[in-house]
């Protein structure tokens, strides 16, 4: 049976193509808001990160209404690394909404997510966005995204899938290039013309696959999924069950039941067939996990979700400044919060490490990694973690390392410096396209190669450089590449740094703290650009005499210091250093404090007796 009044479908893209903007007139057009409501600007990215840092992070659900339609709609991330979220996501959905910017055409995570929805046999509407922009090439986008359905061997039904022509921006779609449309209705007319409704026998016992998880501080967890088979109610007895772990049957109550209606979750009694819900009150309910009435227990199988590729050490602070500025600092603490968002999000792995306070966390990249490490400092955790590592795997008796589909968007004056910076990181040139006076470059690069890449591309091309990078497989050993070329200036005692003293350290490199910040001996302060860690005084003060010179009472000018972002600090890392993250701060530092200590370390690597 078919439920015409539901369509449900996912808003598929690589990053910053258009698809939060989509939603936001979808909804608009969609009487989600009354016409004199002021709706702010991507209005579906409510975490704070994701309005600072203008990317989607998590999956979210609302849903419009198109006449006596009901569309469920899902927005997911365009960043590779949080892939997983895309993934997971799919299976509540009966097609995709696939969305190209108009100039840059199909890039790594296009060819990823739509890999995805092409393997599950989803219905595709090709989205070319963005045609008002002046350096549109229409044409050609349309040539790329059939070359690449082609390549993912899509079948012929979805090669000849439609293709909408719209401005997100400016709220317009049409189904002709060469006509401007006045609203969002062509898009509209096609999603419910050609997304199939979804389909389900519903006179059988309940079954509904929990694709997502959310939390709500009055009614504690909710599971959220599109009911296959029977219908749900408000106070049923049902059964937890999972595909992959056979033993698994736990008894539960619905204690509430919500539907999406725009941006709110609306209570109600019973839901039927192809309707996406949140479910409250099941204990222990996971990702994963699917629902089931107690009378047909019968699970239904959960996408695997790709493995990570990179992995970081989380460790109890322990710096002469540890527990200053956090509210959560015990193992205790750090190894509760990471476990609890391993099940949040399916593509973290969370493991115990060598000792009781540290936790290998491996996942899909550095950004991966680096909006967890952001989110619990906001929310009081304090921490120390290592430098990024790649997974290795040993296949056939071969070690391997992840490869990255890297693209590189540069003006074209920059191609040689480029190249030369992808020959030292092992990168092998794929294809090379011009566009105007800028070309378009594809390698294949081994993940560890792009460690603190991005930082240098921009010095490069003066800031004009655009990357973008997407897991590939996994091939041998590229070999040995240098992480970085400059060293580090080290902080020689405890205290605070004075003037004087940065005055003095300055002449060996860039400072990354200032007058009146707090330091340590051991703790990194600036970087060295002839390479090799020197170790500076800056808490060293003027000493005073009676003699006074001519000029010595002159002002000390001081460089300003750099600023570095959380993802600057891990991009600078070397092997034997780490990262001191809390609340208000983050600092470099030696894992061996004591210069001394660490000199005979050094030694000992250097005779080969480590």
């Amino acid at each position: 049976m078919k439920n015409e009044k539901i369509r449900n479908i996912a808003i598929i893209a690589h990053v910053d193509h258009g698809k939060t903007s989509l939603v936001n007139e979808l909804l608009k057009q969609g009487s989600v808001f009354r016409d004199n409501q002021v709706v702010e600007d991507r209005v579906m990215d409510s975490n704070a990160l994701e309005r600072e840092r203008g990317i989607t992070i998590l999956s979210k659900n609302c849903s419009c209404l198109y006449g006596d339609t009901k569309i469920n709609i899902i927005d997911t991330p365009g960043h590779a690394d949080f892939g997983g979220e895309v993934e997971r996501v799919l299976k509540m959905v009966d097609g995709v909404l696939l969305v190209v910017d108009a100039y840059e055409g199909p890039m790594p995570q296009t060819r990823f997510v739509l890999e995805k929805a092409l393997s599950l046999k989803l219905k595709v509407i090709v989205v070319v966005n963005k045609i008002d922009r002046a350096d549109a090439r229409i044409n050609e986008v349309i040539d790329e995204v059939l070359e690449l359905f082609l390549e993912l061997d899509a079948n012929e039904e979805q090669l000849n899938s439609p293709f909408i022509f719209a401005s997100a921006r400016a709220g317009i779609a049409s189904v002709d290039q060469n006509e401007k449309g006045k609203d969002m209705t062509a898009l509209f007319n096609k999603i419910v013309e050609y997304i199939p409704a979804p389909e389900g026998e519903e006179d059988k016992a309940c079954q509904m696959l929990v694709s997502s998880a959310e939390h709500n501080e009055y009614v504690g967890k909710l599971a959220v999924g599109k009911i296959s088979r029977g219908s749900i109610k408000v106070g049923q007895s049902v059964t937890l069950c999972n595909y992959h772990d056979q033993d698994k049957k736990t008894r539960s109550k619905v204690v509430s039941l919500f539907v999406f209606e725009g941006l709110k979750k609306i209570p109600v009694e019973s839901a039927g067939v192809g309707e996406i819900v949140c479910i409250a009150g099941l204990e222990g309910v996971q990702i994963g996990d699917t629902i089931c009435d107690s009378s047909l227990v019968e699970p239904v199988e959960f996408v695997k979700i790709a493995e990570p590729s990179v992995e970081m050490t989380f460790m109890v602070n322990d710096s002469p400044l540890a527990g200053r500025e956090g509210k959560f600092v015990t193992s205790r603490h750090l190894r509760d919060r990471l476990y609890k968002e391993a099940v949040k999000d399916l593509s973290l792995r969370v493991q115990d490490g060598e000792t009781a306070e540290q936790f290998k966390v491996s996942g899909r990249g550095e950004m991966h990694l680096s909006i967890l490490i952001e989110n619990m400092r906001r929310d009081g955790y304090e921490f120390q973690v290592s430098m990024p590592k790649v997974l290795i795997k040993e296949i056939d008796g071969v070690k391997c390392e992840p490869i990255d589909r890297l693209i590189l968007d540069v003006p074209e004056d920059c191609t040689g410096v480029v190249m030369q910076k992808m020959g030292v990181r092992k990168g092998e040139l794929v294809q090379m396209n011009p566009h105007g006076n800028r070309i378009k470059m594809e390698f294949l690069i081994p993940s560890r190669g792009l460690f603190g890449f991005k930082s240098e591309l921009l010095t490069d091309t003066k800031g004009e450089g655009v990357i973008n990078s997407v897991f590939y497989d996994y091939q041998p050993w590229k070999g040995e590449i240098k992480r970085r070329d400059v060293g580090s200036l080290v902080a020689h005692e405890d205290g605070e740094a004075i003037v004087y003293g940065l005055f003095n350290a300055q002449e060996r490199g860039e400072l990354f703290v200032e007058a009146g910040m707090k330091v340590y001996a051991g703790m990194v302060v600036g970087s060295n650009p002839k390479g090799g860690d020197i170790v500076v005084n800056v808490c060293k003060k003027k000493h005073l005499s009676n003699c006074r010179a001519s000029g010595s009472d002159d002002a000390l000018r001081l460089t300003p210091p750099k600023r570095m972002s959380l993802e600057d600090d891990i991009e600078f890392l070397a092997d034997d250093e780490i990262l001191e993250v809390t609340p208000k701060s983050l600092r470099i530092r030696k894992i061996i404090l004591d210069h001394n200590l660490r000199n005979r370390e050094r030694g000992k690597v250097m005779r080969g007796e480590i």
